[in-house]
């Protein structure tokens, strides 16, 4: 079994393509290792103790070294983890955690969406799967919508885009002006 790595824009993380789908459809993000006991998977890697964030994509891994480590000394524990992973075909979650289900996570900031909306919203969320989340995956990440009020989308950056230096670029100069390009009622595009 070959697994590729790949840099992301982020440098603390990688993304590891295994060859087969890892999730069905959708993402995972575990942004600490509390998050990871749900997966066998993430938690090995988490148990590294040189990891600072997991994200399950439809066909990658991406990981996100702690501050001070060294790529070189965390890729080839990572790789033997996803080896042994996936050559053992060992479930991606532990039965009876509801791992399938997407629960969003907790965050200062709660919408309501306004049904007042539902067309621009509709608009937006059109905009965000069919050319930002692919985009984005292609660099190891993931975006998910959060809201929208008062011409203010707010968005979620998960797996490779959380931290990355360039995600405030990215967010500012790509994914605002190809939202507010489609959709003028947007006034501007928020990380949450």
């Amino acid at each position: 079994m070959l697994i590729q790595t790949e840099k992301t824009p982020n440098p603390s993380t990688r993304k590891f393509l295994p060859g087969r789908t890892v999730m069905e459809s959708g993402g995972r993000d575990f942004p600490t290792p509390e998050s990871a006991e749900a997966s066998p998977l993430a938690e090995a890697i988490f148990n590294t103790g040189m990891v600072d964030g997991v994200y399950f994509g439809r066909d990658f891994v991406s990981v996100s070294a702690a501050p001070s480590v060294e790529w070189t000394q965390l890729e080839p524990e990572v790789l033997q983890i996803l080896m042994d992973h996936f050559l053992t075909e060992t479930p991606l979650f532990k039965p009876g955690s509801a791992a399938d289900i997407d629960v969003a996570p907790d965050s200062d900031v709660q919408f309501e969406d306004d049904p007042a909306d539902a067309d621009i919203i509709d608009q937006i969320k059109e905009l965000i799967e069919t050319r930002v989340r692919p985009a984005v995956a292609q660099d190891g990440g993931d975006i998910v919508y959060r809201g929208y009020k008062e011409g203010h989308v707010f968005l979620q950056l998960q797996g490779a885009c959380s931290g990355c230096p360039s995600s405030t670029i990215t967010l500012k100069n790509g994914i605002e002006g190809l939202i507010k390009h489609y959709v003028p009622e947007v006034v501007s595009v928020e990380a949450v």
